[in-house]
């Protein structure tokens, strides 16, 4: 009978196996409560996570399920972090803004789901993982469970938290996925990378909304909240700084410096499909309910929904002041779904203003 495998051995097979599976980046993490974590309840008690409930989900201690890896899974002893490039070869968003008939969908969601590519990846981990150590517990998650991988991935040396709250790495910068293993094996974790975004605050200069303080977000105030997260009605002040963006933001990973010399991808599933890249507008506010369905199908963009979309749509064909939406505008100021209606009256007042002005 061949020896268990020890403790050094499982590490090496993770990190071997996420290498075979196509990540670009693998760690290790400890279960110990960060002091990243230690920010998250003061964060949801003050309302920043806007309507996000499923974040304040509580474990049967009363604790947030996301204050500690243990609420969730009281057996875990270590973290596998993964992180795969998304990043393509294409304009970053403030290349559009200046074109009055062009939407932005943010440059994570022009490929395949990545909740699917990453979860395919982690199984083959785990598979490997298995075969060595049977009697071991695994949970998988891209964005589906009670963890903050972001502060899971710092701890596991995949980069630092930034400014703007995204996970810088100083060769990959931030265009990638996480993807972590919750498991039972008590596997060493790697050292944390030191914080390299120095006196820069590029990122809270440019984000229209003023979401971004240092190392915080008040998600509330984020376009990508604001567009894909919140249902019902965009507050009306914040409408303006949402720009031209209809599907998540990019703003600021585009104008932070770590990104400049960001590689690429040369995945398949992460290339942009057809009409992602800056899309006319009009065209998409052409689409039925059933073609954009089948437009967005196994796309992150599709977690907008149809009302989501068409919202945005307005909103942006308003910034955009383009007279030449006018006519859809004003058809939607009819339409059933107040929510629709109400923003599209908005946007028709907003290009009359423009005009007028």
């Amino acid at each position: 009978m061949a020896e268990p495998a020890t403790a050094a051995e499982l590490r090496d097979f993770a990190l071997q196996a996420a290498r075979a599976a196509g990540f670009d980046l693998c760690g290790i993490a400890g279960v110990a409560p960060s002091a990243r974590l230690a920010a998250f309840a003061p964060w949801i008690e003050s309302g920043q996570a806007g309507e996000m409930r499923y974040l304040a989900r509580r474990a049967d201690s009363g604790r947030y399920l996301r204050e500690a890896v243990r609420e969730a899974w009281p057996w875990a002893q270590s973290v596998i972090c993964a992180a795969t490039v998304y990043n393509a070869p294409a304009p970053r968003s403030l290349d559009s803004t200046a074109n009055r008939e062009r939407g932005w969908i943010s440059r994570y969601a022009w490929g395949d789901d990545y909740h699917d590519t990453l979860r395919h990846r982690l199984e083959q981990v785990a598979t490997r993982l298995r075969a060595h150590a049977p009697e071991a517990q695994f949970h998988l998650t891209v964005d589906t469970a009670p963890l903050v991988e972001r502060a899971a991935a710092q701890q596991a040396g995949l980069g630092w938290q930034a400014k703007n709250t995204c996970l810088i790495h100083p060769q990959l910068g931030s265009y990638f996925f996480l993807g972590c293993i919750v498991t039972s094996l008590p596997l060493a974790p790697d050292a944390q990378l030191p914080d390299r975004c120095g006196s820069c605050t590029r990122c809270i200069e440019a984000c229209p909304t003023q979401a971004l303080t240092p190392y915080a977000m008040d998600a509330s105030r984020c376009i990508a909240y604001l567009n894909l997260e919140l249902r019902g009605p965009v507050p009306e002040p914040l409408r303006p700084g949402m720009g031209n963006n209809l599907i998540g933001c990019d703003i600021c990973q585009d104008v932070c410096p770590w990104n400049r010399r960001a590689p690429v991808t040369g995945a398949p599933e992460f290339q942009p499909r057809p009409g992602m890249v800056a899309p006319l507008l009009i065209e998409l506010a052409g689409l039925t309910e059933d073609a954009w369905r089948e437009r967005f199908r196994h796309s992150a963009a599709k977690r907008a929904k149809f009302s989501g979309l068409r919202r945005s749509l307005a909103i942006t064909m308003g910034n955009s002041g383009n007279p030449a939406f006018l006519p859809t505008l004003q058809r939607w100021q009819a339409d059933a779904d107040p929510v629709l209606a109400e923003h599209a009256a908005w946007a028709v007042t907003q290009i009359h203003s423009g005009a007028s002005a």
